[in-house]
C-alpha cells in the first residue's frame, strides 16, 4: 500500500514537471537561441525599413473606432455560427419543437446585433477627404 502511494506521488510529480517543462522550455529556448546584444548604431535601432526607401510621415496614424465595432459584430456572428453548426448536426437525429424555439430566440437576439449597429450608422462608411480633416 505505501509502494502504490509513493508510486502515485511519483506519477503527480512527473506530471508537474512535465508542465513546468511545457510552460518554462519555449523560454529557455529563446534565450539559448536568440543573438546576444552587439554594438547599437542607428542602422539596427532605426525603423524596418522593408523597401530600402526612408518612409514618409509618421507610422503612428489614428483607426476609426468604426472598425473596433465592425470588430464586435464580427465576433457577435462568430458565436452565432460556433453555436449553430452543433446544434443543426444534432437536429439531423432528433427534433424537438423547444429546441427550434431556442434557436429561433438565440438567432434573434443575435439578429438584433445588426439592427443596432444599422441604428448607430456603423455601415455607412465615411470617408474623409484629407486626413487633417476631422
Amino acid at each position: 500500500m505505501v509502494d502504490n502511494y509513493f508510486a502515485d506521488l511519483l506519477y503527480v510529480l512527473a506530471f508537474c514537471l512535465g508542465g513546468i517543462g511545457f510552460a518554462a522550455g519555449p523560454f529557455a529556448l529563446v534565450h539559448l537561441l536568440s543573438a546576444r546584444k552587439t554594438r547599437q548604431t542607428a542602422n539596427k535601432t532605426g525603423q524596418y525599413i522593408e523597401c530600402g526607401m526612408d518612409p514618409i510621415g509618421d507610422a503612428w496614424i489614428r483607426y476609426s473606432a468604426v472598425y473596433y465595432l465592425y470588430a464586435l459584430v464580427f465576433v457577435a456572428f462568430a458565436a452565432d455560427v460556433l453555436y449553430l453548426i452543433p446544434v443543426a448536426l444534432v437536429y439531423n437525429r432528433v427534433f424537438v419543437w423547444r429546441d427550434l424555439v431556442e434557436v429561433l430566440m438565440f438567432v434573434g437576439i443575435l439578429s438584433l446585433v445588426i439592427v443596432y449597429a444599422w441604428k448607430k450608422g456603423i455601415f455607412e462608411w465615411k470617408r474623409l477627404k484629407n486626413p487633417s480633416d476631422k
